[in-house]
């Protein structure tokens, strides 16, 4: 079973939730937030792999190459371009999709690899930990997404994977290998606007879902009319307290604290009445 730990926006708990609900789930723990993977911090688990993610970029040689400019025409993404007398590559805007191989009459154009992130493995407390590290300046996240969720996703037990902020193309990307969600928010009016979102676009998918409130006051609030006239199944919620924020600053799990281990096996328990257990990753 993949779950997706997902938030309309940064800042929500949307890593707090995934870490200690892991631990609660004793599911496989995978930090696909690759531009800011801080799931390891909490969990700490003792690194065993680490793998270089590669993408192909294109060579043009010169020998070859007559200027004649099809390759820069075809190129959807601009990494291509005529100046002069030279064809001009820009590496980063390059989605290694080979359509500039292919329109080259010449066949003056080839491959080389280059590195853009990595992928660590580890484990702690019998728990496997996976996360892709996005390398800095790197400005395309999905390529460590996928070969990170390809090679770390077990069919044979519960992986939750701890989405990218937000519900760009790097979420898109996650959610179509999961059968399973869960969405984090805070009760204001920024959370209730970005949850919408969230909201939006798993049902766009079709995939189960609940809503976690974090920061919450235990009084009734926006996010929990929100639910109850859309019919949302709440999950639960983390009080809004000093000693969350404090045990958080320190980086310690909080389901190490016997109240919090109480509140996050019932909302495994809750989890697993909320999405469709029965049907396989």
């Amino acid at each position: 079973m993949n779950i997706a730990i997902l938030s309309g926006k940064g800042g929500t708990g949307k890593t707090t939730v995934s870490t200690n609900l892991a631990l609660a789930l004793k599911s496989n723990y995978i930090d696909c937030d690759v531009e800011e993977p801080n799931g390891f911090l909490f969990l700490k688990p003792k690194i065993e792999e680490i793998k270089e993610v590669m993408v192909e970029y294109p060579i043009v040689e010169d020998a070859v190459c007559n200027n004649c400019g099809r390759c820069v025409n075809i190129c959807e993404f601009n990494a291509l371009a005529k100046v002069k007398e030279d064809i001009m590559l820009f590496q980063k805007l390059c989605h290694s999709c080979g359509a500039c191989e292919i329109a080259c009459k010449n066949n003056a154009i080839s491959f080389k690899k280059r590195r853009i992130g990595v992928i660590e493995r580890g484990n702690i407390r019998g728990l496997s930990c996976n996360r892709g590290i996005l390398d800095i300046g790197e400005p395309m996240a999905v390529p460590v997404i996928r070969e990170l969720l390809r090679n770390s996703l077990d069919s044979k037990e519960i992986n939750l994977i701890d989405c990218p902020p937000g519900t760009s193309c790097n979420v898109v990307n996650v959610l179509k290998f999961v059968k399973g969600a869960i969405l984090v928010t805070e009760p204001t009016e920024f959370g209730l606007h970005d949850l919408k979102m969230a909201v939006k676009l798993v049902k766009m998918y079709n995939i189960p879902f609940g809503i976690i409130i974090n920061k919450d006051n235990g009084k009734e609030n926006i996010v929990k009319k929100y639910c109850k006239k859309e019919n949302i199944e709440l999950i639960g919620e983390i009080p809004y307290s000093k000693e969350t924020a404090i045990l958080y600053s320190k980086g310690e799990i909080l389901y190490d604290n016997e109240d919090y281990k109480e509140m996050f096996n019932k909302f495994s328990f809750k989890v697993k009445e909320v999405l469709s257990w029965n049907l396989q990753s």
